[in-house]
């Protein structure tokens, strides 16, 4: 966050868009925390993902030393945002400034990171379950945007995280159903959600997880970010958004 203040362009739209896609997408950042003793800066390589709400998470073992430097000091700073082709400056990135709340194992919101998680880490699932290991939440977020050159944001929680509400809620609980179904059921449609409506290379796509404003999707290494055409209302609303985008996308693949 070197950018002057007076660098940073008023948050729009579109800077909010840019986030979402770089927060729903992400699976792995670069974690900085302060050095119990010395208060230097140190910086980690860690696995992430968001939640339903968009608030980002990470698992960490209790034997590594961030896990433990954060014990002492919840403050830090996530840097999230692939690189991708060519000037990896010229692609967006999200730095996120919170405090850190750890996530106790045994509880529904445990079980539900464990979920997303392993849907953008398969291989994780080998030691997320070692009694060392736990989930650990963003909480109260801020955020610094670098869109590409001269595409510099302040964005606050309320232009990257949903409100807890009854929606998210009630997506929490269907959620798992939903996207189970639809990749073991409906990978055709899947696919096409992928390839046509998002226009991702071809692959093995699954859904990786729902939230209000869209879907996210996987092929191995790959996550891919699609909108809704409009925001859900009602988790209700689901099941037939997901039928119209797939007789939207066939349509088109027809031509």
């Amino acid at each position: 966050m070197a950018e002057s203040k007076n660098l940073r362009l008023d948050t729009n739209d579109e800077a909010r868009g840019l986030a979402e896609m770089v927060l729903r997408t992400c699976r792995y950042g670069a974690l900085a925390w302060i050095e119990p003793g010395t208060g230097a800066p140190v910086t980690s390589r860690v696995g992430c993902a968001p939640d339903i709400d968009g608030t980002v998470f990470f698992p960490a073992s209790g034997l590594s030393a961030h896990t433990k430097a954060l014990a002492e000091d919840s403050r830090c700073s996530l840097l999230i945002g692939e690189p991708g082709k060519g000037d990896p400056l010229a692609h967006p990135r999200l730095s996120l400034v919170a405090r850190v709340v750890r996530v106790e194992k045994g509880s529904d919101a445990y079980a539900r990171l464990r979920r997303r998680y392993i849907a953008r880490h398969p291989k994780s699932e080998i030691y997320l379950d070692l009694p060392d290991f736990a989930f650990y939440r963003l909480e109260g977020a801020r955020a610094f945007l670098n869109g590409g050159f001269g595409k510099a944001f302040d964005l606050a929680p309320e232009d990257m995280f949903l409100p807890g509400s009854e929606l998210v809620s009630e997506l929490a609980r269907v959620e798992e159903g939903i996207v189970s179904h639809m990749n073991e059921d409906h990978a055709e449609a899947v696919g096409l959600y992928a390839t046509v409506l998002a226009k991702a290379e071809p692959g093995h796509w699954r859904i990786a997880s729902i939230d209000p404003r869209g879907l996210d999707l996987a092929a191995d290494q790959r996550v891919i970010r699609l909108n809704f055409a409009k925001p859900l209302t009602s988790a209700a609303e689901i099941r037939p958004v997901l039928v119209e985008m797939a007789k939207e996308a066939r349509a088109k693949l027809a031509g």
